[in-house]
């Protein structure tokens, strides 16, 4: 566990020092957040195991802490950036570093937290996602990606030579009424629909924003939250591009596999997203703590760079589709041919 949590903890406290302090702890943390975690991946620093089995506890303790200190970095960072005097220069720095947090270990964080056993624990997940204005994913992703992942009944699911923004409108979409549709099905007009939920939350989270800054501070959560929403539909674009389950009946696909999700072995950003780039392993034991995820770099597709490099290139279609076309062709023939695997 202590790489997780150094690596976490690096980046929440320079952003908390970021927002009591301002200079220089705003632009640490940009560079903590993208060129050291670049670098501390080159040099495989904090590794840990393919395979770690049993040996490591839950992890829910440190899940716990990520999403208490969300908030009261949220909610400093809308204030800090609509009413504070900060200088522009560090407001943003403050925005993008903090908007990268919440997009890529925020929300991996939360991601957790709604696959948990406990009820307590999936709603601080819930709460989280519904801060961001994103409630609805805690229903899409669990109701309808973990069901109909790399086919085409899965808005979250990117196809091949699809370019990211065309993904990025047709999954916010498509996600948030399939998850609707998922939910009211669940329930056939029993109890309160969860979307009740979600939307309460998002006008809290802005009410919030409202109280403390006024209009400006409303802009600026809505602005922290689309950037973070970017950077999780970036994560999904990434992590299933090109890979399709066959059809083995009508309306029926065949059981989600190792082969059907993009994985990175990068030991910083690992540890920094809590294994979410072990992506194989999760939608094969949905309800695996991440310390325990394992990874398999022979059955599984591995990215040649790591989740957020990828996700930086995934902005740049033609240079996206020269380095994953091949590879996702190559792994869809190798669904023919179950001996071979490809990187």
């Amino acid at each position: 566990m202590l790489r997780f949590i150094l690596a976490t903890h690096g980046i929440v406290l320079l952003l908390a020092a970021a927002l009591l302090f301002g200079a220089p702890f705003p632009a640490l943390a940009l560079i903590y957040i993208t060129v050291f975690a670049y670098g501390m991946d080159r040099l495989s620093a904090l590794a840990g195991p393919d395979h770690p089995g049993q040996e490591f506890p839950a992890g829910d303790g440190l899940s716990v802490c990520l999403a208490l200190a969300h908030f009261p970095l949220l909610y400093g960072a809308v204030w800090t950036l609509a009413a504070s005097a900060a200088t522009t220069p560090d407001k943003i720095l403050i925005f993008l570093s903090l908007s990268l947090f919440i997009g890529q270990v925020g929300n991996a964080n939360a991601h957790e937290l709604i696959h948990r056993g406990s009820r307590s624990l999936r709603r601080l997940g819930v709460a989280v996602y519904a801060s961001i204005l994103f409630g609805h994913h805690a229903s899409a992703h669990v109701r309808v990606h973990h069901v109909h992942a790399a086919t085409r009944r899965d808005p979250n699911s990117a196809r091949a030579g699809e370019s990211f923004y065309a993904f990025a409108l047709r999954a916010w979409v498509g996600a948030f009424r399939a998850g609707y549709r998922a939910e009211s099905r669940l329930r056939r007009g029993s109890g309160l629909h969860p979307y009740l939920g979600y939307l309460s939350g998002a006008a809290l989270s802005l009410a919030i924003a409202l109280l403390l800054a006024g209009p400006k501070g409303g802009a600026a959560l809505i602005a922290i939250s689309a950037y973070a929403q970017v950077q999780l539909l970036l994560s999904d674009y990434v992590q299933h591009y090109g890979l399709q389950r066959r059809d083995i009946a009508p309306g029926k696909a065949e059981p989600v596999g190792p082969q059907h999700s993009w994985n990175a072995p990068h030991s910083f950003t690992s540890a920094l997203m809590l294994n979410a780039p072990r992506h194989s392993d999760h939608h094969a034991h949905p309800a695996r703590p991440y310390p325990g995820l394992d990874l398999d770099r022979q059955a599984m597709p591995i990215l040649p760079y790591a989740l957020p490099t990828m996700a930086v290139i995934a902005l740049i279609p033609p240079v996206w589709r020269r380095i994953m076309d091949p590879r996702a062709r190559r792994w869809t023939a190798a669904q023919h041919r179950p001996e071979t695997a490809y990187g």
